[in-house]
């Protein structure tokens, strides 16, 4: 079997994997079919959903690090891609997720004739290197210092001494970065993809939570009559709560923006059915992105990640209370 060419998009909490995934998708030779392996905090699943409808093979590791649980959700994950003979393989770990255990596990015999692991990609928001809450995180170091192609990313939103800030931090990371580079909107060059990885070492060690029901997941399935499941997790010090709504819950686009604006958490993100049609909601300390996807009949999805435990239950009944059957 031909081996396969693969590479870790990584990054911390709100850096913008998904967006960038998006673009590499959308620039990405017609011909060629991808693969990717979701990795989500929590238990909802709003990245993987996203991406399902770019026409990629997609499978989901929710809950926790993916290489967990003596790393079968992962190996469970990327048989089934590989099982499609994809033409690259892109593995897009939790935000809280630590490079190394992936690096290892993508690296032992049991994968070696079938992957050809390259570049390790890591995507940084420049405004968040003067924030210790991220710097002094293990993931977030780890994440740095095992990637081959350090990125800045969002550095539209940024101004000067961000970007300087970013310029000082990659140049003084030893051993020295195989790229740098600087992008709005996630737009990744192709080219990095082709790098080759280098052997580069892990400050922290690996101290996950594990979830014992981390396992691929094709979607879920509401009990007749059941219009909605939420579902939690924590673990490294972060909590998250994400809710799934039937296909025929249609949210107000107006009530829901301003709901997510107005939570004060560390990362929201949401796949919502609308009066207006469905769109991709993505929140970072209060400020709201939005995109349009073209879907009809879609489950919502909405996710908080934060490192406080928020008034869940009062978050959910503002939620129902802007819902309406279609």
């Amino acid at each position: 079997m031909k081996r396969i060419p693969t590479n870790i998009i990584t990054g911390f909490l709100g850096a913008g994997k998904t967006t960038s995934i998006l673009s590499l998708l959308a620039r990405k030779p017609e011909n060629e079919k991808w693969a990717i392996l979701i990795n989500e905090f929590g238990n909802i699943g709003v990245d993987g959903a996203i991406l399902d409808q770019q026409g990629a093979l997609v499978q989901e590791v929710p809950g926790g690090c993916m290489c967990c649980v003596a790393g079968l959700p992962m190996s469970v994950g990327i048989n089934a891609l590989l099982a499609e003979k994809p033409d690259r393989l892109l593995l897009e770990p939790t935000g809280l997720g630590h490079p190394k255990e992936i690096i290892n596990k993508l690296t032992t015999e049991s994968f070696a004739n079938y992957i050809d692991l390259k570049a390790t990609i890591t995507l940084v928001d420049p405004r968040h290197l003067s924030d210790t809450l991220y710097t002094d995180n293990d993931n977030f170091q780890d994440q740095i210092g095992l990637a081959d192609v350090l990125v800045a990313n969002k550095v539209d939103e940024c101004v000067e001494y961000d970007l300087v800030a970013f310029d000082t931090f990659a140049q003084a990371c030893q051993p020295a970065k195989a790229a740098i580079g600087k992008v709005e909107q996630g737009q990744l060059a192709l080219e990095w993809l082709e790098l080759d990885r280098i052997e580069r070492p892990a400050t922290h060690s690996h101290y996950h939570h594990h979830s014992d029901n981390a396992v691929p997941l094709p979607g879920f399935e509401l009990a007749p009559g059941q219009t909605y499941v939420r579902k939690e997790n924590n673990g490294q010090g972060y909590r998250s709560c994400g809710w799934f709504f039937a296909a025929d819950q249609v949210f107000d686009f107006s009530q829901m923006f301003k709901l997510l604006s107005n939570i004060n958490a560390m990362r929201v993100k949401a796949v919502v059915n609308t009066e207006r049609g469905c769109f991709v909601f993505n929140a970072v300390n209060q400020v709201v992105s939005v995109s349009e996807l073209s879907l009809d009949g879609f489950e919502s999805r909405v996710e908080v990640i934060d490192k406080d435990l928020l008034p869940w239950d009062e978050l959910e009944t503002i939620l129902l209370s802007i819902v309406q059957k279609s």
